[in-house]
Order: structure tokens, then C-alpha cells, then sequence
């Protein structure tokens, strides 16, 4: 699942989407990206958890972050369509460094 998720969250990040949808707010754009990548760091997190390791947890994190910022760069880079945004790269941060300390809170609690 996280393979796939992952590969998902890729191709979305890079091919046109004409109709995003509307949830009413003036930072919809930002709260998508920071949903995208809360999951990502919470299914990776629980794809490692055997591993249990704050180092892997630590890895997990930077490739998360990695990876948003990469495929921002390659919106600029690959489809005029798209745009390169700081804020999207910050959202995307923000959902990963969150979603991986839930994940790895909820991994905690379920060890005891």
C-alpha cells in the first residue's frame, strides 16, 4: 500500500487535474497538499513499524519532506500547467512532520 500511495501521490503531483475539488476555502490548495502528505508519512510510518528504530522514523520523515520538495520542482521543471509554490512545499512539510509524529505516537501506544 505505501508503494502504491506513494507511486498515486506522484503521478497526481504531476499531470493536469481540471477539477480539484472545492472545499470552500481560500487555502484549499494547502489543505490538500498537507492531507497528501499527513497520509503518506502515517502509511510509511506504519509500513516500518516492525523496524521501530527513531532513525528510521527520522528517515521516513526526510524522504517524505524530500519528496514533496521534489515534486514541486519538477512542476516547474516538467509541466507548464503546473506551478512551483514555497507554501505547497510547506504544506506539504508541515502534513508529513505531523503525520509522522501521529503515526508514531499511535505506534507507541499500541506497543504497551
Amino acid at each position: 500500500m505505501a508503494i502504491s500511495y506513494t507511486i498515486a501521490l506522484i503521478v497526481l503531483s504531476l499531470i493536469n487535474i481540471p477539477d480539484i475539488p472545492d472545499l470552500g476555502s481560500t487555502f484549499d490548495d494547502k489543505i490538500l497538499h498537507f492531507v497528501a502528505y499527513f497520509i503518506l508519512a502515517i502509511i510509511w510510518i506504519t509500513y516500518v513499524k516492525p523496524l521501530q528504530s527513531k532513525a528510521t522514523y527520522n528517515k521516513v520523515l526526510i524522504a517524505t519532506v524530500a519528496l514533496g520538495t521534489l515534486l514541486e520542482v519538477l512542476q516547474l521543471v516538467l509541466n507548464p500547467n503546473r506551478s512551483f509554490d514555497v507554501l505547497d512545499m510547506l504544506a506539504n512539510a508541515l502534513g508529513a512532520f505531523i503525520g509522522t509524529l501521529i503515526a508514531i505516537r499511535f505506534t507507541l501506544l499500541k506497543l504497551k
